[in-house]
This record gives structure tokens, C-alpha cells and sequence, in this order.
């Protein structure tokens, strides 16, 4: 099912979502070449410094689920065999507003994460925290559930009511661009551009 949010680019969906859907740039795949995934949000506060609410989410996460995790870049929130559970469950990856360790563990395992960077030093567990609550993750406000479209171009993410109108707004942008060649594109382009310019006052 959720394989088809990720027939397209995430670029796509920037004609079905507003600025604020999409996570800050920083927060990028670990490895190359980047992965596309897609799936609902499985979500999670950490406490600064503190990873436990992470480590217990992978257990109670569902396959498919995509675990969105809201945390600090201090300590990692996983490393090498975390994510080795985690794939061998059924997730679909990680988002994290946070790091992550052993990250040619991660990149040779294949397994998909998208986070701010990586850290040697891993945190405490001694801090709980609600699972599947809403949290703030890369400057996004995400609900369990909404559905997460990672790729190169970045991470969307899409409140649940609003996924089928967004994934045909996306599919039809992409079949429009598909079927115009550059040399019409730029037609189109030019004319636009030009009639801006005009209506601006630019007369140069």
C-alpha cells in the first residue's frame, strides 16, 4: 500500500503540501545511494540524553511502520544492531531528529535512516517518555500515523486525512512534467518568467 507514496519524488508532493510538511534539509539519509521509504509514523519523544523510549519502540512499532523520533544530537539514539532488529522486524526506517552510530553497519545491512548525523557515544536509558504522541521532528509537527515519503529530495510529512488527495495531486505533477518535453517546459517557462518580470517592472 504504501509503496505507491513512493512512486514519485518527494518533490512532487510540494504542489499537494505546505512548507511547513516538509523536515528540515539537515536531517538526510546516512548512506548512499538514498533509499525511498514510505509508511506511517510510529512516534517518539526522547528525553535529552537519553535513549530508552527509542530502544523500546522498535519492539512495539509495527512492520511497515516508519519510527519518527524526536531527540537531541548529543548521543546516539542507535547503532549497528538497533537497526539490524529493526529491519529484521519489518520497519521501514528511521527518522530521527538526532544521531545514530555504527553507521557502515547501517550502510552494509542496507537498512534505511535518515537523521542529522553520527555520534560514537551512545545515551542513558532512564528516562521514560509517551510513546505515539505528537512530537516535532526536523522543525515538522508529526501525529502517529501521518505518512512519512523519504527519498534524496528530502522527507515529507503527510497528515493521514490528507494522503490520498496529496498522492494524486503528487502523481499527476509527476505525469504532467513527464509528458513535456524540455524543450516545451521551457516555452512555458520563459513566458512566465517574462510575464512576471513585466508585471514587476522590469524593463531591461
Amino acid at each position: 500500500m504504501y509503496e505507491e507514496f513512493t512512486s514519485v519524488s518527494v518533490c512532487e508532493y510540494a504542489d499537494a503540501l505546505p512548507r511547513e510538511q516538509f523536515m528540515d534539509y539537515r536531517i538526510h539519509s546516512l548512506w548512499t545511494p538514498v533509499p525511498k521509504i514510505a509508511g506511517p509514523a510510529y512516534t517518539v519523544k526522547c528525553e535529552p540524553g537519553d535513549h530508552l523510549m527509542f530502544h523500546a519502540a522498535i519492539y512495539r512499532a509495527s512492520p511497515g511502520d516508519v519510527i519518527v523520533a524526536q531527540a537531541d544530537d548529543m548521543y546516539a539514539l542507535a547503532g549497528g544492531n538497533v537497526c539490524a532488529i529493526a529491519q529484521e522486524r519489518g520497519i521501514a526506517g528511521f527518522v530521527i531528529d538526532g544521531v545514530i552510530r555504527d553507521v557502515g553497519e547501517v550502510r552494509e545491512m542496507g537498512f534505511p535512516v535518515f537523521a542529522r548525523g553520527v555520534c560514537p557515544k551512545p545515551g542513558a536509558k532512564a528516562s521514560l517518555s509517551p510513546l505515539n504522541q505528537v512530537i516535532q521532528c526536523g522543525g515538522v509537527e508529526v501525529h502517529p500515523g501521518d505518512i512519512i515519503v523519504a527519498d534524496e529530495e528530502g522527507i515529507a510529512v503527510i497528515p493521514l486525512a490528507d494522503a490520498p488527495d496529496a498522492l494524486e495531486t503528487a502523481k499527476a505533477r509527476a505525469k504532467k512534467d513527464a509528458e513535456m518535453t524540455l524543450s516545451q517546459w521551457q516555452d512555458k517557462h520563459l513566458e512566465k518568467i517574462e510575464s512576471v518580470l513585466t508585471k514587476l517592472g522590469f524593463d531591461e
